[in-house]
């Protein structure tokens, strides 16, 4: 493999891990990567998605317990059914208008502006409902064991709106929990969770879809990228449930309202190519 391109893999891999579960969206800070790096094109959009199967695995490395608990009593404990339930019920909305509206979304809905509106909203809706939550400090569910199936539902109506690009599933999925009345480590630690059938059922979805543009020669640049995905991903999560231990999400705001402001000047002057 060419070092250069693999090095490029890492970066993408690296940026993808860093991104997923942070409220700031990954597929704008790929977009820029991807341009600045010169790393586009057809089979590159494959791996974009396909390196987002390195960041699913650090969530499941990082919750192998869980997991594993969970999933031997699936058949005969009732807590573990509706912990499968809640996800699968969160999981539906975007799934159902993701396979829908795929299409129309990438053509009509990917452009500078649109990304760089659903970061600037994004970023107000963080702050927004961070002063709420400290002005209203009443906390319904601690726990994702404590989830109705109520709350799961809603909750995958609010991440649905992850379709619009730039928007941020994790930020959708953990704000959305947040003004629902979940802890903010419930509402993180669900919306990891959630990222299990997203990304699977995105990932396989996707390159099914464009089976046709790979080959085995991309599998060693796949694997890269993945592995850097794997790696920063688990830093990313462990450091952020450290993180809202004692912070809110306020800063990621502010970094996405610049971010936005950032995508519309690339955009202008050409610093990034956003049609790719």
């Amino acid at each position: 493999m060419d070092p250069v391109l693999a090095l490029k893999a890492i970066i993408m891999g690296i940026v993808e891990g860093l991104t997923e579960f942070l409220p700031i969206s990954s597929t704008g800070h790929l977009i820029v990567a991807g341009s600045l790096l010169d790393f586009k094109g057809p089979t590159v959009t494959m791996f974009e998605i396909a390196i987002q199967t390195g960041a699913l695995l650090a969530v499941c490395w990082e919750y192998r317990g869980t997991i594993q608990q969970m999933s031997r009593g699936l058949l005969t404990e009732r807590r573990s059914q509706k912990f499968f339930f809640n996800v699968l019920v969160a999981f539906l909305p975007a799934a159902i208008l993701g396979l829908l509206f795929a299409g129309y979304i990438t053509e009509k809905l990917f452009s500078p502006v649109t990304v760089a509106i659903a970061f600037i909203v994004g970023g107000f809706m963080i702050i927004w409902v961070e002063r709420r939550n400290r002005t209203n400090t009443t906390v319904r569910v601690k726990s994702i064991h404590d989830i109705t199936a109520m709350d799961a539902f809603k909750i995958g109506w609010i991440q649905a709106l992850a379709l619009i690009p730039g928007t941020s599933r994790s930020g959708a999925s953990i704000i959305g929990g947040m003004y629902l009345g979940l802890s903010r480590k419930a509402s993180t630690e669900f919306s990891f969770f959630l990222a299990i059938p997203m990304l699977t059922g995105a990932t396989v979805y996707s390159l099914y879809k464009g089976r046709e543009l790979l080959s085995m020669s991309d599998v060693p640049l796949f694997a890269v990228g993945g592995l850097a995905a794997f790696v920063s991903g688990f830093v990313c999560v462990r450091w952020l449930l450290r993180y809202i231990s004692t912070h809110d999400f306020t800063i990621f705001a502010y970094y996405r309202i610049a971010f936005g402001l950032f995508v519309l000047l690339s955009a202008h002057y050409g610093w990034v190519v956003w049609a790719e």
